[in-house]
């Protein structure tokens, strides 16, 4: 077996190690794509309201979005194989729950669960590659990662619809674990064990933070959820105030740790600052856009599953194809103006959407909205990932990828929250093709809205030379799909240059 850090990827054992790396973060990329679809099934088998529907969507991405940055550390302490394979099976046995789910309460608690093992195995997948390809052969094999990871996200909502209408919407679950039976025994097998250098135990690492922010978004997310249904009441009020508190106390935590989760003067720069001020206005349109559209397509157009689901398809197709033309673009021009047209050709897809009621055509309706918000994400998320690890030192690329996609996470949560609050959308609202119509057309309008002032961001405050560093980082996730964030990317210093690999477990 080649040691870490020299497999190559036209070996063997490259190829198993990366089928094992896509074959793990596939699961869960999948799953951020299909459950959407499955929602409106999953309403009508559990009885269960609009709370609920938003709870199955926001407590996967609650400690998902808490929880990535320490998951990734945990593998670099721990060993990332160990702790990748920890990811896999932990996401299995969630999945399983969630398909046995007997009633709402135990599908949203599975969930969270669900949330944990994907903060173990995103980043892990990642992690695994970069520590045990030879450096020649990193950049071509995160390549490959991406645009196999890619397919799995624009296969994902056919498969979903089509399970949905065809098994029912529990096989959306029970499809991670025969993916899990196959992806465990071949880590083992085939992935050598690494670690951060010289790295032992877990003490050092800030639980305290990642408690914090977790509670912090649990609260203010409950109460937005709870709103609707309950109005100003104290069971809402309270989790609010006490959530906003509890963000207060995350702040001074991180600030006062030696060795913080999310290094505080990270955000001393102003490029990544910004960029991340835009990241959280795009990301939070797109989670509010995608989880209400497959509800507005099935309840008001009358599309199944299977139609739904694949109505989708244009956008995550157009950045498959399309997303290292515009990084290409991008460094040729720079950042500003493709971070400024790209949320408003968003916006005006969404917009376009609005034209969507009973009976509406999918080509002269719906694919003209899809395409130019397709356009519009082809435009700005490579650019945007260039652009935040062009703006820290080579040395925290990592780092500012892992915060640039958690404070995405983050804002697709908060999104799914809060719009149906915003929009009038009442605890029933999904019940009534009439009411949701109306509510779904003023939640198009909003998310428009946020596109507009993340566009408006991006060109007061993102500078036309941010990718012209003395020392540039490079983007290496040319093709990315992914809906509820950017991509995860390492970065690379200067292409073809050798980094250091992880070190073998000893």
């Amino acid at each position: 077996m080649d040691e870490p850090g020299g497999i190559r990827l036209a070996s063997p054992q490259g190829r198993w190690v990366l089928a094992t790396a896509v074959l793990g973060s596939g699961m869960a990329m999948l799953d951020t794509t299909v459950v959407n679809v499955a929602l409106p099934k999953i309403g009508a088998d559990l009885n269960a309201d609009l709370a609920v529907l938003q709870w199955t969507v926001t407590a996967y991405m609650l400690t998902l979005s808490s929880l990535i940055l320490l998951g990734g550390a945990l593998g670099d302490r721990l060993g990332r194989r160990k702790v990748f394979v920890i990811g896999v099976v932990w996401f299995a046995v969630a999945s399983l729950v969630c398909g046995l789910a007997p009633n709402a309460g135990v599908l949203v608690a599975a969930r969270a669960l669900q949330g944990v093992g994907g903060a173990l195995l995103t980043p892990g997948s990642l992690a695994l590659i970069q520590a045990v390809f030879h450096p020649d052969d990193r950049a071509r094999a995160v390549g490959a990662w991406s645009g196999l990871g890619g397919v799995a996200a624009a296969v994902g909502p056919f498969i979903g619809g089509w399970l949905v209408d065809g098994a029912g919407w529990r096989w959306v679950f029970f499809l991670n674990v025969p993916l899990a039976a196959v992806c465990v025994p071949v880590a083992l097998r085939h992935v050598p064990e690494t670690r951060e250098r010289g790295a032992r135990g877990v003490r050092g690492f800030d639980v305290p933070g990642a408690v914090l922010g977790a509670l912090a978004l649990a609260g203010v997310t409950y109460a937005l959820i709870a709103a609707p249904g309950r109005g100003v009441a104290p069971g809402v009020i309270g989790p609010a105030v006490a959530g906003v508190l509890l963000g207060v106390a995350f702040v001074r935590v991180e600030r006062r740790r030696a060795d913080p989760m999310l290094p505080p003067e990270i955000f001393a720069g102003r490029q990544f600052t910004a960029v991340n001020a835009v990241t959280v206005c795009v990301y939070a349109a797109f989670g509010g856009f995608f989880f209400l559209t497959v509800l507005q397509l099935q309840v008001v157009a009358g599309y199944s599953a299977l139609q739904a689901g694949t109505a989708l398809l244009p956008t995550t197709v157009l950045m498959l194809l399309l997303s290292a033309r515009s990084g290409e673009l991008g460094q040729r021009i720079g950042p500003r103006i493709p971070l400024t047209a790209g949320p408003v050709l968003c916006a005006a897809g969404m917009l376009l959407m609005t034209r969507v009621g009973p009976g509406a055509s999918y080509v002269a309706d719906v694919l003209p909205a899809l395409v130019v918000l397709g356009a519009g994400m082809v435009t700005l998320v490579a650019p945007l990932t260039s652009t935040v690890l062009a703006s820290v030192d080579v040395d925290r690329a990592g780092l500012a990828s892992g915060i640039n996609n958690a404070a995405a996470r983050a804002a697709s949560l908060m999104a799914v929250a809060a719009l149906p609050l915003l929009a009038g959308m009442g605890p029933e609202a999904y019940r009534s093709s009439t009411e949701f119509s109306a509510a779904f057309r003023r939640a198009m309008l909003l998310c428009a809205l946020v596109l507009l002032l993340g566009a408006l961001t991006a060109w007061l405050t993102v500078r036309n030379d941010a990718l012209q560093a003395p020392e540039p980082c490079h983007a290496e996730c040319t093709y990315h799909c992914g809906v509820t964030s950017p991509p995860l990317d390492p970065g690379e210093a200067n292409p073809g240059q050798e980094q250091p690999p992880g070190v073998p477990d000893p």
